[in-house]
């Protein structure tokens, strides 16, 4: 059987598991890293030239995106667009600096930007806003005649509606997803400009359009390409190979049109056998505290500020996971995060953990010497049959979940089999097993220990410091007669928060 590798990609990331190396056999949950797509560097310029010029073999398709290229009035075509321009600024407005009242009747939001309202989620032209306004000084633009290139999206209908289709349903795509991108379709497919009159950006390889650059919503997915292609000259094996590799994407709503209509049609433009995105889980916002988060503003808590905190990164991971705006929109607040690192890391997480290892490293006499002990009865110990049922099905809703990108319902499952653990452990009273049915409690010990070794594989892709601090002990301290529960210094050091010290009083 082939190995299925899965490629997982956003606005900025793709997978590590590259270089040409074929990745373990369904390997799941792969790292990922993090890099600007939005270059202008040789790779992308590359990858945005071969993206076109490999098209040129083709007939309808081949001029439909060659004359990106061309100019030809075939597919794409040359057109003159109505564009914004700042005479205070001098120059002609990129979207995100143009602000003004949405066109779309009943929506009411008087910032939207330039080429999309966050609000209602329509993609838009500045000149189809009304009372616009240079976001840089405030002025009121004028309207110019400039030269574009579109595509002309209509040409791909039937196809996009073909993939969309089967890729919604085998992909199980978020519901969100699915219904932002079958109102965009609804409203009709219409020609779409893909250059601008910006300094920054990809140019244009033409020389009419020489001072022209690629609108980024056109450029940018092609560097999810140039990007693999950065990292490993086998990059095709990825991005080429959609019987072997899946691809799953993971953004904001306000980002889905661009990957779910725009990105497709391209690649289906070129009529070649690409790697097409089979699932992609969008969130809704997530909000600050009583208002919206706001950089410019200075509203909100950011990378920088979160570092600042010294709270560990896997305490931030968890609660903005749990916290993820799957299904609708998300607050954060600094409350919430002292509550779910208090209630869930601590009582519930923590305390299981540190309950068994703790009881395993007393010396003999009180424990087991930091050996964890054989329990050669466990099949036969109706308390440690009950827990295997129990955790078995949270398993398998575990992966189900995983498989279906449910991050959130994922990790809840995964606490939920921590909390089992801490349920086993009272109910079995292993201090008083220790001494009054030894072969009991032995059973109980061992069994714990699977379960802590359990969690720290299922709560991997949400807290990998933790689950690597956790096996490092089973792996290394439990044999060594030195067990200290260093996996505290990684959730539980920051300040404000409970600390190790106090967990051990």
């Amino acid at each position: 059987m082939q190995s299925t590798r899965k490629c997982t990609s956003g606005s900025t990331s793709a997978s590590t598991t590259l270089a040409g190396r074929p990745p373990p056999s369904r390997q799941r949950y792969a790292n990922r890293f993090s890099a600007n797509c939005w270059t202008t560097t040789g790779s992308q310029r590359t990858q945005c030239s071969r993206f076109v010029s490999r098209c040129s073999s083709r007939n309808f398709l081949a001029s439909y995106l060659f004359c990106v290229i061309t100019g030809s009035l075939q597919g794409p075509y040359s057109v003159y667009r109505l564009q914004l321009y700042c005479e205070s600024c001098q120059r002609f407005l990129a979207d995100r600096f143009v602000v003004g009242s949405c066109p779309v009747e009943g929506c009411g939001n008087d910032t939207a930007r330039g080429d999309q309202c966050d609000r209602c989620g329509r993609l838009l032209n500045s000149t189809e806003l009304i009372d616009p306004r240079c976001k840089v000084c405030e002025g009121i633009p004028i309207v110019r005649d400039t030269d574009h290139l579109f595509l002309e999206l209509p040409l791909l209908k039937e196809q996009l509606e073909k993939y969309i289709d089967e890729a919604s349903a085998t992909g199980s795509w978020s519901q969100n997803a699915v219904r932002i991108t079958d109102a965009w379709l609804k409203e009709g497919l219409r020609p779409r400009c893909i250059t601008r009159d910006l300094k920054w950006g990809v140019p244009v390889p033409h020389e009419k359009y020489k001072d022209k650059v690629f609108y980024v919503w056109f450029d940018a997915p092609i560097g999810y390409i140039s990007i693999t292609a950065c990292y490993t000259p086998e990059w095709e094996k990825w991005w080429k190979n959609p019987e072997n590799v899946e691809l799953y994407q993971f953004m904001g709503k306000d980002n889905v049109p661009f990957h779910t209509v725009m990105f497709p049609s391209a690649l289906l433009g070129t009529g070649e056998n690409w790697t097409l995105m089979k699932n992609i889980s969008v969130t809704e916002y997530l909000n600050y505290e009583s208002g919206k988060f706001s950089k410019t503003k200075g509203i909100g808590v950011f990378g920088n500020d979160a570092k600042a905190t010294n709270i560990p990164a896997d305490v931030w991971r968890y609660y903005l996971l749990s916290n993820r705006p799957e299904a609708s929109d998300a607050v954060f607040t600094w409350g919430g995060l002292q509550i779910k690192h208090n209630n869930e890391l601590l009582k519930n997480l923590g305390n299981f953990i540190y309950r068994v290892l703790s009881f395993i490293a007393k010396p003999e006499g009180a424990g087991y010497g930091s050996i964890i002990p054989e329990a050669p009865n466990a099949d036969i110990h109706p308390l440690s049959q009950s827990l295997a049922e129990t955790v078995g099905n949270l398993i398998q809703q575990y992966i189900d979940a995983m498989d279906k990108v449910k991050l959130k319902q994922g990790l809840k499952i995964a606490m939920a089999i921590s909390s089992e653990g801490n349920a086993y452990l009272q109910e079995s009273q292993f201090w008083k097993l220790y001494k009054q049915d030894p072969a009991s409690c032995t059973t109980v010990m061992k069994t714990s220990v699977g379960v802590v070794y359990l969690l720290a594989c299922l709560l991997e892709p949400f807290m990998p410091s933790f689950s690597k601090d956790v096996c490092h002990q089973l792996l290394n301290y439990l044999h060594s007669g030195n067990v200290y529960m260093q996996i505290y210094n990684v959730l539980f050091s920051g300040p404000g928060l409970a600390t190790a010290e106090s967990l051990s009083e």
